[in-house]
């Protein structure tokens, strides 16, 4: 095995430009596809953070009975997916609303009449916290003859799940097309690296050496190729996402938003990809040069 590595990086060092340009097509494709991956993980934690804290507001109609009011809060709370209704009264909406917007109460002091709706502050479990399972949610709740409407941001759901559906699909594109690139970078550069020593291999199969010592050096070349272009795009990736996200959180409140990068065992798995690239861009390569 040492001998065929020998052999590997003997091949490596005398076709330098060929080796730079695989290498650093592997490095930016890595590096392309890894930054989307690693956008949409974070992004999808930034939505899982933000679905443990959703509600829904329920304003019920207008001058209900305490009867009434007890018997809509029984019925929310009997609703699959919610966890609790908490009882909200106009009065107390009033209050906070003033506490929130205390530069400019004298508008709301000027009201002859508190127009704010009694209303019902509605919790889900996590089950139900996704975007079909809240608006089923909240059609069970509009069909109570006490409620007058129930508000809890259903387009921006909807449109934001749907942006990160469509981002996702572009990502897997994107990392389809720069994959097969790669392979197809690593194939031509591994045919010329064989064109350049045939009259080599061809001396080689004379004297009796078989097929399979002759590929495991081109096969151990594409692999190296691989990881150190894989190596190369994590590395990159890694101090922009440190340099991003220390301006980022700068201005972000870190408790509310915290980013993260790869797990050890995501890093691994990636590594791992960029080295199979190496050498299905080899095996593409040979098994053609093989034939002829």
């Amino acid at each position: 095995m040492k001998l065929y590595f020998q052999r590997a990086i003997k091949d490596i060092r005398d076709n330098v430009f060929l080796t730079g340009v695989t290498v650093t097509t592997i490095a930016l494709s890595i590096l392309i596809a890894a930054a989307f991956a690693l956008f949409f993980t974070n992004t999808q934690n930034v939505i899982n953070v933000w679905q443990q804290d959703i509600r829904m507001m329920v304003y019920l109609n207008p001058d209900l009975s305490q009867a009434a009011r007890l018997d809509t809060k029984f019925r929310l709370e009997a609703i699959a997916g919610v966890r609790e209704a908490v009882y909200i009264s106009k009065t107390h909406a009033m209050k906070q609303l003033k506490s929130q917007m205390q530069h400019h109460s004298a508008l709301l002091d000027s009201l002859k009449k508190n127009p704010l709706p009694d209303a019902f502050e509605v919790s889900l479990n996590v089950s139900a916290r996704n975007s079909s399972d809240l608006q089923s949610v909240a059609e069970s709740i509009e069909s109570l003859n006490t409620v007058n409407e129930v508000e809890y941001g259903r387009q921006w759901i909807q449109r934001f799940n749907g942006l990160i559906n469509l981002f996702s699909l572009a990502g897997y594109a994107i990392g389809g097309l720069f994959f097969l690139a790669t392979v197809f970078i690593i194939a031509n550069t591994i045919r010329l690296m064989l064109y350049s020593r045939r009259d080599e291999i061809e001396i080689m199969r004379l004297v009796g050496a078989t097929d399979r010592f002759i590929k495991i050096p081109f096969y151990l070349g594409g692999m190296l190729q691989g990881a150190t272009g894989t190596l190369i795009g994590l590395g990159v990736l890694f101090f922009g996402f440190l340099s991003i996200t220390a301006h980022f959180q700068q201005s972000v409140n870190s408790n509310l938003l915290e980013l993260s990068f790869f797990s050890p065992t995501v890093c691994l798995a990636i590594f791992t990809g960029g080295i199979l690239v190496g050498w299905l861009g080899c095996l593409v390569s040979l098994t053609q040069f093989m034939k002829e």
